[in-house]
């Protein structure tokens, strides 16, 4: 057992003193330590980019995140490419992970599955005052999201499916960085989704103020939306995507079934939380072991998240914050069935 935990960071201002925040805290931390160990193998075949084009894709998706990209590489001393590489979600290869996402009309509850050594323990509030909508939810790949909630109320989280024919495109946690912060609805996010360029296959779970839930199959080369409440790690509509072997998604998906017409939030959040309900997932050491549970209802503007099994959550009110209220947790405490410590906490390669 391993006692871990996610550091919560929370920020108003403009993106390039957001980025300029973070690269001062990252300075100091074993993230980047730890990222640029466990990616040296991988760094020479799936990092390269080409600058002009990221900066121009960027630009046209999401262009405060040139600013944002600019202040940490201001604040870590680095050249712009190298920090459009490592923060710019372009071209980046992801490691496969698990994940089952449930949703009714008023909240979204979802498991992501990886390994510890990959998750960086950063969960983010920030309100930006030059472009973009506010958005809560954990971080990946510093500027990423894995899933979260925004202002308007619109909810996201996604499930890898494949990563077999991937292309150029962006990764999965930037595309939720991107939906999150300039979608206001399911439609608008289902929009962008059919206008991006994809890395990988993934499915992208939406669920807006309205009560409106979708999961769009997203793929290299094809992007398919259909209204659904469940999602585990496999395509309905593009399964010529789907990988050879699906038991396990189906079982979990399986299971959300028998629940979705008769769960409240906290039924549900405690049927992906506990691992006598096997949804939870122990399969730490196959990149498949939950790290968190996560919860959003977007009428109240409440964000969940406990980290480990059978944890209450930690609940945030970003209606407060959005209103001008501080936030006063500063950690997200949990334990893991696992000898290795999230890559926030220490070295972990020498």
């Amino acid at each position: 057992m391993t006692k871990v935990f996610s550091d919560v960071l929370t920020f108003r201002g403009n993106h390039y003193d957001f980025g300029f925040m973070q690269g001062e805290l990252l300075r100091n931390s074993p993230i980047l330590p730890n990222r640029h160990k466990q990616w040296a193998s991988k760094r020479k075949r799936h990092f390269s980019i080409n600058e002009q084009e990221s900066i121009d894709i960027l630009r046209n998706f999401i262009p405060g995140m040139l600013d944002e990209i600019k202040g940490l590489a201001d604040a870590l001393n680095w050249e712009m490419k190298d920090a459009l590489r490592e923060f710019g979600g372009y071209y980046i290869d992801y490691n496969r992970s698990g994940c089952s996402i449930f949703s009714q009309s008023d909240f979204l509850i979802r498991n992501y599955d990886s390994h510890p050594a990959g998750y960086e323990g950063r969960y983010v509030i920030y309100q930006p005052t030059d472009s973009g909508y506010a958005v809560i939810g954990p971080s990946m790949q510093i500027t990423g999201r894995i899933d979260g909630m925004n202002e308007k109320g619109l909810v996201m989280g996604y499930n890898f499916t494949n990563r077999v024919g991937s292309d150029d495109g962006f990764v999965c946690n930037m595309i939720g960085r991107i939906i999150l912060e300039t979608c206001a609805n399911v439609h608008e996010a289902i929009g962008l989704l059919n206008e991006i360029p994809h890395r990988t296959s993934f499915n992208y779970v939406l669920l807006d103020q309205n009560g409106e839930s979708y999961v769009v199959e997203a793929s290299p080369r094809s992007v398919a939306a259909r209204k659904s409440s469940i999602s585990t790690n496999h395509f309905e509509l593009l399964t010529e995507e789907n990988r050879n072997r699906m038991d396990d998604s189906i079982r979990r998906q399986e299971l959300l079934k028998q629940i979705q017409n008769d769960s409240n939030v906290f039924q549900s959040f405690r049927l992906l939380n506990d691992t006598e309900q096997d949804i939870f997932s122990s399969k730490y050491d196959a990149w498949a072991g939950t790290l968190h549970t996560s919860g959003y209802q977007p009428k109240e503007k409440r964000a969940w998240i406990a980290i480990g099994s059978k944890r209450m959550p930690v609940i945030f009110d970003f209606d407060r914050f959005l209103n001008g209220e501080e936030i006063n947790v500063t950690k997200i405490k949990g334990i893991l069935a696992f000898d290795t410590p999230f890559a926030n906490m220490e070295k972990l390669y020498e």
